[in-house]
């Protein structure tokens, strides 16, 4: 299927931003950009723990 737009859309430019993040998915780049952490250096194993501590006093004051 084909999409047809208005011919105003033509003169609509890529973002800026969306361009600057496909620089940081090329393995030799190293970005400093923020808001792009590492997702191997999120502390999975302790934010499991402390949502369940949180669930569990929910639960507790819920009844």
């Amino acid at each position: 299927m084909k999409l047809k737009f208005a011919n105003r859309m033509s003169y609509i430019k890529a973002s800026e931003i969306r361009e600057i993040l496909k620089v940081t998915e090329q393995e030799d780049v190293i970005s400093f950009a923020g808001g792009l952490p590492a997702p191997e250096l999120f502390p999975i194993d302790e934010i499991n723990q402390m949502t369940q501590i949180v669930l569990k006093c929910i639960l507790c004051y819920s009844f």
